[in-house]
Formats: structure tokens, C-alpha cells, sequence
């Protein structure tokens, strides 16, 4: 049985910014993301948001009349709003409001699968509503007596003292859970650098392709092609970082994560809940930043990812960009120029030109050096074929000959093995 959708009405406000239309736009993904259906749309234009109700009076009345002809009853704002601002509209319109903010915060509550996830889409929740703490509508705030202190104070005064103190609580028990899982992060990002095994993040707006790509690659060069990540043509599909253990067939590895996806305007409470979660981006030896190419509004994606890099604090890291969905642009694929690749993650050609791309910027530090191991060393010549790409094998006269790839560091291991002719 399907699930049937909440009809809402958008509204938004155009104070000079010219990606307005394009912040619409996105906002009907929201809603279409959030199990809900977008039946109209008011705009205004206006120099600065009204403060007591977002919108112009005359705005505000049509926006009324709107609810009662079309049933809807959520107003969905483009921008985030004051508390003062959702009563005076939820008291004109009789509908509820949920900006910008709030409605992404529902789909990552809705989307959230591990405990991790579960937990900061949480603290990001409580710190958005410790600010819009207010007692009911029909509950006024009793003056405070002289005297002072917490017995003194009118009744709904208390009642908001308790739940900002009971948030508060939560607000710290949900850090400390965090810093938990944190802990046990760190210990295994720190395993994963003694073991020298670099690690590359996908990156980019939500939607963009990520998790496909993730997928294909995995499919090729995975240990275990049951670990695809879930894929689904909407915003935020996936909360959770997944990291998959790659090994290319020149015995070359690296470890691949899928990021959250972006989105302009990220609530600032989620990019601060989520910054353990991007750490992946963080740490990574290669960001893949991957880009809708058949949207239009292609660069302003491109901006709102560096934009949000900066704020989770992501040094200036080596970046391959990949522009996928060519297929759907109707250009040819695949290409590159320099760093950028224009592919489509459905296509075997494109995932092999990542591939090698992937390949080359990891593992530049690699170099070709051959090494005469006598017969009795056997051992290091079965080990070389194990961990290395072994171009050549000759068996001679005084042993055995092998041509091989490996990192640098590596070539003083076997240094007294270097074949001299």
C-alpha cells in the first residue's frame, strides 16, 4: 500500500539573491523528499523579510486563502524562520509552518539507519528547537514576583525553564553518546593510517551520483559485491558513510566512502552534528567531487559543496572532479581534461577512466624497479606477487627475475635484491 502524500504550499522570499529560483526549485525536492506534495507556490519579492510574519500583510491573507482553497495544511518557507515569524503565519493561515531548516531536519530523521546517524540528527534537532521553546498559544506568561526564583515564577514561565532544562540534558547525554562513537572512530581511522592504506572520499551534492558510482565500483573491485550502498533518485537518499576496502587487479587498494550528500543552505546545527560523519572527507588522500552535469545549475552545486568543505573545517586536499550523468546532458563520455572527467556511472568505459585516474593521483609515489631473488628466496618472491603488481617473471641462472610496481618506501625492503645489470 503506497503512502499517501501531505499537500503543501511553498513560499519564499526574494531579497535580491539571484539563485532564488533555483533555491525554489530545490525546496520542491525537499518537500518531494519528505513524502509530501508541493500544490502551489507564493513568492514575494521584498528588500528584507518582514519580522512579524515573513511576508507583506496582503501576502500573508492571499497565502490564507490559498489553505482553504486547495486543503493544504503545511506551509513549507524557504529560509529560516523566527519563532515570532511560524505563529503569526500558523495564526493567520491556520495551517502549520516548517521552514527550511525544519524540513531538512525531518528528512534526516526520517532517512537516519545507524545509531551514529540516529544520534546526530538528534543533537542537531534539540539545539534547533532550544531557541523556539514557547508555552501554547492560548497560555499566557504570568508576571514574575519580585522575589525572584524558580517558585516565584508564573506557571508557563516554569513550564519553559523545565523543558529548556530538560533539552539541555538531553543536549549533553546525546554529546556524550557521541564523543563514544567518536572514540571508537579515531582508533580506527588511526588503524587504517598504521596500515598505509590510502583512502579516497566521494563527494558533492546530494543526488549528484555518488552512491552509483560507489556502487560500480564496488561491483568491479570490492571483496564483496553484496555491499552496495542504497541508491535512490532523491535528495538525501543516504545519511550514513559507507566504507568499502577496493582492490584493483594490479593488487593496488584503497578505501572508498560515500558521503553525506550537500544541499545550499545546510542547516548550520547539521553541519556541526555531522562533522564526525564528514570527517571521512577530512582525512581522505583524494576527494572525488562528483556533479549532476545534465543540471543546469550545475555551478551553483559546485559552490555549495566547497562552501560546506570550508565550514567542516576540510584542508585543501588533491580533488578529482567527476561530472556524471553525461548520458543524460547529451554529451559524449567518457572524457577527461586534466582533473575534471566527464562520465556516466553507468557506463563500464567511465568507471574504468575513474578508475585510472583514481589509480594514478593514489599511487604516484609508486615506481618500476626489477629484483634477481636466489631460489632460496622463494618466499619474497611469493610475497612481491601478493602485494604488488609483478609486470614480469624471467627465471634465470641465478634466480628469479621480477619486474615489479611498488611504492618507493618499499624499494629499501628489498634493496640487496636490486637486479644490477
Amino acid at each position: 500500500m503506497e503512502k499517501t502524500t501531505t499537500p503543501v504550499i511553498t513560499i519564499g522570499l526574494n531579497v535580491n539573491n539571484q539563485a532564488f529560483n533555483y533555491s525554489m526549485e530545490e525546496l520542491k525536492n525537499l518537500v518531494m523528499a519528505n513524502n509530501m506534495e508541493n500544490v502551489e507556490t507564493v513568492t514575494q519579492k521584498l528588500d528584507h523579510p518582514d519580522s512579524r510574519a515573513y511576508f507583506g500583510k496582503g501576502k500573508i491573507e492571499y497565502l490564507a486563502q490559498l489553505v482553504t482553497t486547495t486543503g493544504a495544511q503545511v506551509i513549507v518557507a524557504n529560509d529560516e524562520l523566527s519563532p515570532s515569524q511560524i505563529r503569526n503565519i500558523e495564526n493567520e493561515t491556520n495551517a502549520t509552518v516548517i521552514d527550511r531548516t525544519g524540513l531538512i531536519l525531518e528528512i534526516f530523521a526520517n532517512r537516519a539507519q545507524t545509531r551514529e546517524a540516529k544520534l546526530q540528527v538528534q543533537m542537531a534537532k534539540l539545539k534547533y528547537q532550544l531557541p523556539r521553546l514557547r508555552t501554547s498559544a492560548s497560555q499566557r506568561l504570568d508576571q514574575q514576583s519580585a522575589g525572584g526564583g524558580l517558585a516565584n515564577r508564573g506557571a508557563g514561565e516554569t513550564k519553559l525553564e523545565l523543558n529548556r532544562r530538560t533539552i539541555e540534558h538531553q543536549i549533553d547525554h546525546v554529546r556524550h553518546e557521541l564523543k563514544e562513537i567518536d572514540k571508537a572512530y579515531e582508533t580506527q581511522s588511526k588503524r587504517r593510517k598504521e596500515n598505509k592504506i590510502p583512502t579516497v572520499a566521494l563527494i558533492g551534492y546530494t543526488n549528484a551520483g555518488k552512491s552509483t558510482i560507489m556502487n560500480q565500483l564496488v561491483t568491479k573491485f570490492g571483496e564483496n559485491d553484496e555491499k552496495q550502498v542504497f541508491v535512490k533518485n532523491m535528495l538525501f537518499a543516504t545519511l550514513d558513510t559507507s566504507v568499502r576496502d577496493l582492490h584493483l587487479p594490479d593488487h593496488k587498494q584503497f578505501l572508498l566512502s560515500d558521503t553525506v550528500g550537500f544541499v545550499s543552505n545546510l542547516p548550520h546545527q547539521l553541519v556541526q552534528a555531522f562533522k564526525s560523519t564528514l570527517a571521512e572527507a577530512a582525512s581522505a588522500n583524494l576527494l572525488v567531487q562528483v556533479v549532476d552535469y545534465s543540471d543546469p545549475d550545475q555551478q551553483l552545486m559546485m559552490e555549495t559543496t566547497e562552501t560546506t568543505l570550508k565550514e567542516i573545517g576540510v584542508p585543501d586536499l588533491p580533488m578529482i572532479k567527476v561530472f556524471n550523468k553525461a548520458d543524460l546532458a547529451g554529451t559524449n563520455y567518457p572524457t577527461r581534461e586534466g582533473d575534471n572527467l566527464i562520465i556516466s556511472a553507468l557506463d563500464d568505459q567511465s568507471i574504468e577512466l575513474l578508475t585510472s585516474v583514481i589509480s594514478e593521483k593514489l599511487f604516484k609515489n609508486y615506481v618500476t624497479k626489477t629484483f634477481l631473488f636466489p631460489f632460496d628466496k622463494g618466499d619474497l618472491v611469493s610475497t612481491l606477487n601478493h602485494k604488488f603488481n609483478v609486470q614480469s617473471t624471467d627465471y634465470t641462472e641465478d634466480g628469479t627475475k621480477l619486474t615489479v610496481e611498488l611504492p618507493e618506501p618499499d624499494v629499501a625492503r628489498y634493496s640487496q635484491y636490486l637486479d644490477k645489470d
